[in-house]
């Protein structure tokens, strides 16, 4: 039995990597010395897991046993602390700011951060807001965007609200977007949201050659069990490429995982000293003037 018919939903390839990344997060939480302290994310999967274990789905198969690579699971749990702290940061500078968590999936983010006052929004595609709505409440502060980050119209809601400050994070979304896509959505946020930030992760646009393509498609679908449309499709050089999409693009610094000092990176970490692969994945941050 599939969980789409469970949760009388269609979830495609690349929304259900959300649920990957859900995993990762709970994983983690319950491991010696946690990278991220996420119980909602334990207690979330321990409900998905009867649904995910009776599918014929292998990426739901592989989840609902915990079988996940373990340097995928630090990789991730990383990532979301990284961006946990970013949005603590940003929230320590603009006392009033609203946050847009883009391509939120089934993440907890606003739970890990709630100060009392943020405004925080998830936005994704909306079979995977249907399930997300089943399992977390909407509230005053915490609210839902069922749409494709691609669809504008979403963008109305937060400026209704006529914000001081803006963060829009996509962590984990750009890569499966086309070029063409991520610059007019940049070039759109920059318009609607003067002066706002955006951090967004990246893929570096050599891996996207053969045959390294090949190689990183493998991996997606072969280790990590991804559905056959959960490819990568956009990456850039460089984090100051943005620079030159638009002037007012300013580019404020970024960040590598590999540069980390944590343990359990283990061998990965003699890698940082190699740009071709201390360079694969990362996380940049703007601000759109």
């Amino acid at each position: 039995m599939e969980i789409q018919k469970l949760l009388n939903t269609q979830i495609s390839d690349v929304a259900a990597t959300s649920l990957m990344t859900l995993y990762c997060h709970a994983l983690e939480s319950q491991s010696k010395d946690p990278i991220l302290d996420d119980p909602l994310a334990v207690e979330i999967t321990d409900k998905l897991n009867p649904e995910l274990s009776q599918s014929d789905n292998k990426l739901y198969q592989s989840l609902a046993k915990g079988k996940l690579e373990k340097k995928l699971v630090v990789h991730v749990a990383m990532r979301a602390k990284r961006y946990d702290d970013y949005t603590r940061n940003f929230l320590e500078r603009s006392h009033n700011g609203i946050v847009v968590n883009i391509g939120c999936g089934l993440d907890t983010r606003f739970h890990r951060i709630d100060n009392g006052k943020v405004i925080f929004y998830d936005l994704d595609l909306p079979e995977v807001i249907a399930v997300k709505r089943k399992l977390l409440p909407e509230t005053d502060r915490y609210r839902f965007i069922p749409s494709s980050v691609l669809n504008y119209e979403w963008m109305e809601a937060i400026t209704q609200l006529n914000p001081d400050s803006v963060l829009l994070m996509a962590e984990g979304v750009f890569m499966y977007l086309k070029e063409e896509e991520v610059k007019s959505l940049v070039l759109k946020l920059q318009s609607t949201f003067p002066g706002c930030e955006l951090i967004a992760e990246f893929f570096n646009a050599a891996w996207l050659k053969q045959p390294l393509r090949a190689i990183i498609n493998r991996k997606l679908q072969r280790d990590f069990k991804f559905g056959k449309d959960a490819t990568f499709k956009f990456g850039i050089k460089d984090s100051k490429d943005l620079d030159s999409w638009n002037p007012g693009i300013e580019f404020l610094d970024d960040w590598f995982y590999l540069d980390e000092p944590e343990k359990k990176l283990g061998l990965l970490r003699v890698l940082k000293d190699i740009p071709f692969f201390r360079k694969i994945l990362w996380t940049a941050r703007y601000k759109l003037n």
